[in-house]
C-alpha cells in the first residue's frame, strides 16, 4: 500500500500550533499539504462578484445519518430555569446572592460522530487489509489508542484555501438529479467538464453534484440514493492533482460498490493510497442554480486530535 510522498510536510506558509501528541510525520500528511503560498494567492484572485455560497447542509436532532454512524443528539445541559429549580451549586457564580442582575446561562450537550452533515474524512477513516492499515502505512495494532488514532488523524488536516470546481453531472445529462445507484464514470466527468468549459488544475477541490440535496431528508431520497463516482474516476481525479474530492451524497462513491470484493474502492484509493481528503453531504444547489463552476473554496476542519474526520462549514466565493 502506497505511503505519502516523502517530500510532504507542513508547508512554511501554514502556521499551525503544535497540539499535544507531537509533530506530524511526512507519512501522515495529505495532498492538501502540497498547496503552496502561490496557490493560495492565485485562488484568492478568483472571486469577482463577492457572492458567498454556504455549502453546509446543516445539523439537527433527527437528521439523516449514514447507518454506520451514531445519530446526532443535542440536549439542553444548563438553562436559567433548570439551574434555579434545582438550586444548582455546580455553577456558583450564578447563585442568587451574587447575581442580582439575574444573568442566565444556556448551554447544550452534543453527542455525534464527526461524520455528521457536511464533513471531511480524515486519512485514518478507512483501513484496508488484515492489519487494518490506513494512509501512511499506519496499522491498528501499533497506532490506535483509547482516544482515537495516533497518526493521520483530523488534527493534521490543513485548512483548504484553493480553487474549487463544481462538476454538475445532472446539468450535463439534462436532468434535475441522478437516479439511485447511478455510476459516474471518468468519461461522464470529462464530458461534464467539457460541456461546462472547465479544466481541472493541480491543487483543486473537485465537488461532484448529483442533485441529491434536493431530496435528502425527504421520502424521495431512496429513489436517488447511492449515485456516485467509480474507482477509475477517483484515480483520475487524484492524478489530475485534486487535493479534495467531494459530493452532495453520503458516500461520494456509488453505493453499493460495483466491486464485489471491495465495498469502498473510492475511499481506499483516495484516502488510503493517495492522501486525498473526501468531503460528503455538501450543499451544491446554490452553485448549480447560479451556474457557478469555478470559485474560491474555503474549508476549515476542526483540529480534534485522534478524530477520523471533521464536521465543516465550507464556503464557495464567486
Amino acid at each position: 500500500m502506497a505511503n505519502a510522498p516523502s517530500g510532504r510536510r507542513v508547508p512554511p506558509h501554514l502556521h499551525l500550533r503544535t497540539l499535544p501528541g507531537g509533530d506530524y510525520s511526512a507519512r501522515e500528511l495529505g495532498a492538501v499539504h502540497e498547496t503552496t503560498a502561490g496557490d493560495v494567492l492565485a485562488a484568492l484572485q478568483l472571486p469577482t462578484r463577492g457572492e458567498i455560497y454556504d455549502l453546509d447542509c446543516g445539523r439537527w436532532p433527527g437528521m439523516p445519518v449514514y447507518p454506520a454512524h451514531p445519530p446526532f443528539l443535542l440536549t439542553s445541559y444548563r438553562s436559567p430555569r433548570g439551574m434555579a429549580n434545582r438550586c444548582d451549586e455546580g455553577v456558583g457564580i450564578f447563585r442568587d446572592e451574587v447575581n442580582a442582575a439575574r444573568v442566565g446561562l444556556n448551554t447544550e450537550l452534543v453527542i455525534s460522530t464527526v461524520h455528521t452533515g457536511t464533513h471531511l474524512d480524515a486519512l485514518n477513516h478507512i483501513t484496508c487489509g488484515l492489519e487494518a492499515e490506513w494512509h501512511g502505512g499506519y496499522r491498528e495494532a501499533e497506532d490506535w489508542s483509547d482516544f482515537g488514532t495516533l497518526r493521520a488523524e483530523a488534527s493534521s488536516i490543513a485548512p483548504f484555501v484553493c480553487r474549487g470546481v463544481l462538476v454538475d453531472v445532472p446539468a450535463a445529462l439534462g436532468v434535475d438529479l441522478l437516479e439511485a445507484r447511478h455510476l459516474i464514470t471518468r468519461a461522464e466527468i470529462e464530458r461534464t467538464l467539457s460541456a461546462q468549459g472547465t479544466q481541472l488544475r493541480r491543487g483543486d477541490a473537485v465537488l461532484i453534484r448529483t442533485g441529491y440535496m434536493q431530496v435528502w431528508d425527504t421520502p424521495r431520497a431512496e429513489a436517488h440514493h447511492g449515485a456516485g463516482i467509480d474507482h477509475a474516476s477517483a484515480a483520475w481525479l487524484a492524478d489530475s492533482g485534486a487535493v479534495l474530492v467531494g459530493a452532495d451524497t453520503e458516500g461520494l462513491e456509488r453505493i453499493p460498490s460495483p466491486d464485489p470484493a471491495n465495498p469502498h474502492p473510492v475511499h481506499v484509493e483516495l484516502l488510503v493510497r493517495r492522501g486525498v481528503h473526501i468531503m460528503e453531504l455538501a450543499y451544491l444547489e446554490g452553485l448549480a442554480s447560479d451556474g457557478v463552476r469555478e470559485f474560491l473554496f474555503v474549508c476549515l476542519p476542526l483540529r480534534i486530535r485522534g478524530a477520523t474526520g471533521s464536521m465543516v462549514r465550507p464556503l464557495a466565493i464567486a
